[in-house]
């Protein structure tokens, strides 16, 4: 299956986190041989990092990898499962949500490596502090791919795919969601015309605040003291939005309820 040797990588994906993954395990030593990407342009500029070979086309992708990461939708992966064979590889998904049971019955050595990180390409990430969570569906798979994690990173987490689920869904509260708590403040600020440039200490000050102390302890504002004098000032400042108002009420009733929980 896996020689003595570092094993050889197939990429299976060109996005943000494939963007990254694959120069950090090409950088301690790892050989990707090829990326796969259904979009061309993609395929391209990830292999040109990587100095290897690409394909857009699912009939020329290579079969001789010992590893295929699979860096794709949650709908991409159960396709690209379904149409091709790994007859003697190890083959990873890096979804938050999607069991590693997609691979059972189709593939023999398979895992999952998921990295707790949101990923843009136009900024650099640092792996090593990076907590990259790992399943294996056997003792060899698992130590292979345990490997490869330490390799990049200083956090390697095993844990089971209904423990990474519930941990994808609380980094898209931790992430996605706060992310879009800073679109709507944005909106509000451009709105008055403010740039939002004066939550940026705010912001760093909170982020640093729930990474020393429980983020329950830490929690400040209106919501949090009942205050319906400003709370309702707020509300009638945020009439010229209607999604602003439903989303700063819905907020305002979680903080109140899960204090008094």
């Amino acid at each position: 299956m896996v020689k003595s040797q570092l094993p050889t990588i197939v990429m299976i994906g060109a996005g943000n986190l494939a963007f990254h993954l694959a120069p950090a395990l090409k950088d301690t030593g790892y050989k990707i041989l090829q990326v796969y990407s259904h979009t061309k342009e993609s395929a391209k500029v990830l292999a040109g990092r990587l100095h290897c070979n690409y394909t857009n086309s699912m009939d020329h992708i290579r079969n001789d990898a010992d590893v295929y990461i699979l860096a794709l939708t949650d709908t991409a992966n159960i396709e690209f499962v379904s149409k091709f064979s790994f007859p003697e590889a190890i083959v990873v998904h890096t979804s938050g949500g999607l069991d590693s049971d997609i691979f059972k019955g189709k593939v023999r050595d398979y895992g999952v490596i998921y990295p707790v990180q949101t990923f843009s390409k136009f900024r650099e990430v640092d792996f090593r502090p990076v907590p990259v969570c790992f399943e294996a569906s056997n003792p060899e798979t698992e130590k292979v791919l345990f490997e490869l994690i330490t390799r990049i990173s200083d956090n390697p987490v095993k844990i089971n795919s209904q423990q990474r689920r519930d941990l994808h869904i609380a980094a898209v509260f931790a992430c996605n969601f706060v992310n879009h708590m800073y679109v709507v403040s944005s909106e509000i600020l451009r709105n008055s015309g403010l740039p939002f440039i004066l939550l940026q200490t705010l912001i760093k000050e909170t982020a640093e605040k729930v990474v020393e102390y429980p983020p329950f302890e830490v929690q400040t504002g209106p919501a949090l003291r009942n205050d319906q004098i400003v709370i309702e000032k707020h509300l009638d400042l945020l009439s010229f939005s209607g999604q602003f108002k439903k989303i700063y009420r819905e907020l305002s009733d979680s903080i109140h309820l899960m204090k008094h929980s």
